[in-house]
């Protein structure tokens, strides 16, 4: 993240882990796959189909009936990639390709590590390169390569023998957030360890954080604002779920404060108090990280405490005094 530049930027990934249920086709297909065996099913036709299916691609009927193909086969069709990308499977240049196993009807898409696409051709005769260690993942096809390929990898049992029925499946997004104009000045502020906001020029709200804009008004928010670190106590909730990735522990209480200086609220965590206790009106103070531990984060503030304040009167929450409001 550069402080220099007008906009601040920065990398995120949002995404989480799942399992998926195999059901009993896929999950058969996985476990013969741990055990480097190939297997494909029989449609109505008597086709055998690779990868097997669950249901018949012309009658619809439910399939049951395994066949075991061989491990090897030939290239029907095919594109060279030259360029591959932090995806694939491979980081050297490789192929995809639709081979037919021999025992199948019909192929399936794989990718091939050839070397070079000079090697390449379609009719080749390629076969499978098992993963060391096999776990019941597609990756335990660690690519085709070409039958000539002598293949010297040592080959580990696998771990189980268990039938497998369900895999995890991540699924991560990482794209670049720019935090825009009045975002940045926000983030900027907690760098230098400063609570800043906005005032709308019409109704006067201030925001904290900044949103370039009133959100009631629909106007332009280019007034600064700096606040204080004592707030009030708007709303809260005490959170018995743990939170999977949150290093913070349950129950803790998140609250919805109004910073002295603004009469719009944001949330923080609260501490240094029973969470019994937590009111609306409670007077709080924000607790400051050490600044060598500052960046452009709302982490700077590591929560915020409760000081020996009277408790403001709920009807006066969020009233901005010198403004009449």
């Amino acid at each position: 993240m550069s402080s220099s530049a007008e906009t601040l930027s920065q990398a995120f990934t949002l995404g989480y882990t799942y399992t998926r249920s195999t059901g009993p086709i896929v999950g058969q297909f996985l476990t013969s796959l741990r055990a480097r065996k190939m297997v494909g099913i029989k449609a109505s036709d008597g086709k055998v189909l690779m990868p097997p299916v669950e249901f018949d691609p012309v009658s619809a009927a439910a399939l049951t009936e395994f066949v075991d193909v061989a491990d090897s086969g030939v290239v029907k069709t095919w594109c060279w990639v030259k360029e591959p990308r932090k995806a694939h499977p491979s980081d050297k240049p490789f192929a995809w390709a639709m081979i037919l196993l021999d025992g199948a009807d019909t192929p399936m898409l794989h990718w091939i590590d050839a070397g070079d696409e000079a090697a390449m051709s379609t009719g080749m005769r390629v076969k499978v390169r098992w993963a060391a260690e096999t776990k019941g993942v597609m990756d335990d096809l660690n690519g085709f390569v070409p039958e000539s390929v002598a293949l010297l990898t040592e080959l580990k049992p696998a771990a189980s023998d268990e039938p497998i029925i369900g895999v995890e499946s991540p699924s991560y997004l990482t794209y670049n957030f720019t935090a825009g104009k009045a975002t940045s000045l926000y983030l900027r502020s907690m760098k230098e360890g400063k609570l800043v906001g906005q005032r709308c020029p019409k109704c006067r709200n201030v925001y904290i954080p900044p949103r370039g804009s009133c959100a009631a008004c629909g106007v332009p928010t280019e007034e600064q604002v700096t606040l204080s670190n004592k707030a009030t106590v708007e709303s809260f909730t005490i959170v018995y779920i743990p939170i999977p990735g949150n290093p913070i522990k349950p129950p803790y209480v998140i609250a919805n404060l109004v910073l002295d200086g603004a009469n719009l609220s944001f949330l923080h965590l609260l501490s240094e108090c029973k969470n019994e206790d937590v009111r609306i009106g409670m007077r709080v103070e924000a607790l400051w990280r050490p600044e060598e531990e500052w960046g452009f984060a709302m982490e700077n503030i590591q929560y915020f405490k409760p000081i020996d304040e009277p408790d403001m009167p709920v009807d006066q929450i969020g009233k901005l005094i010198d403004e009449g409001r």
